[in-house]
């Protein structure tokens, strides 16, 4: 009897574990991270790939507000030591539907500061604000060494996170590497 259960429960862990790895898999799959160095400047576009699900848009169409959270560092690897953040960047974008005008009214914050704001009725557009960021500066170039590796790491997070509103257990995690090269 006592065998039996240890069993079960071994077998139990390893199928969590599994589930764990594969949802770990999915998350960094999803978020799709682009590092670019142009001029004098280090900026990022990334996407959050199929988080605008069908019960982020019940909770759009309920009249919350929603809001996804990206963390945004800029690293540098270094041997032995911990890795030197460069810059560190919290990007905000947020939706509130206005259910007697039909409108949804989208603000982008960056590091608390109001950057963008905008009014659509366009509900594909507000998927692309909700879960894409194009061209964010991180940083001048003079910050960096030259031929040094470093890496971008994002966090995304969604509010209001009533369970797994986004499909995620807390958040969402990814990187990029690129290689500064003046």
């Amino acid at each position: 009897m006592v065998h039996r259960l240890a069993r079960r429960a071994a077998l139990f862990a390893i199928a969590a574990a599994l589930a764990a790895s594969s949802a770990a898999a999915q998350s960094a799959e999803s978020l799709r991270i682009v590092p670019v160095v142009h001029d004098d400047e280090v900026s990022v576009s990334f996407e959050l790939a199929d988080a605008y699900t069908d019960d982020v848009r019940a909770s759009i169409a309920s009249g919350l507000k929603t809001t996804f959270t990206y963390d945004v560092d800029l690293r540098m690897s270094v041997a032995a030591w911990f890795n030197r953040t460069i810059a560190s960047v919290v990007v905000t974008t947020s939706d509130q539907f206005d259910n007697l005008t039909r409108r949804h009214t989208m603000t982008r914050t960056v590091d608390g500061r109001v950057v963008d704001t905008l009014t659509t009725d366009d509900e594909a557009a507000v998927g692309r604000w909700l879960t894409a960021v194009a061209r964010m500066p991180l940083c001048k170039t003079s910050k960096l060494d030259p031929n040094r590796e470093y890496y971008v790491q994002i966090s995304a997070r969604g509010r209001p996170n009533r369970g797994s509103l986004l499909g995620w257990v807390s958040a969402v995690h990814g990187e990029a590497t690129f290689t500064f090269v003046p």
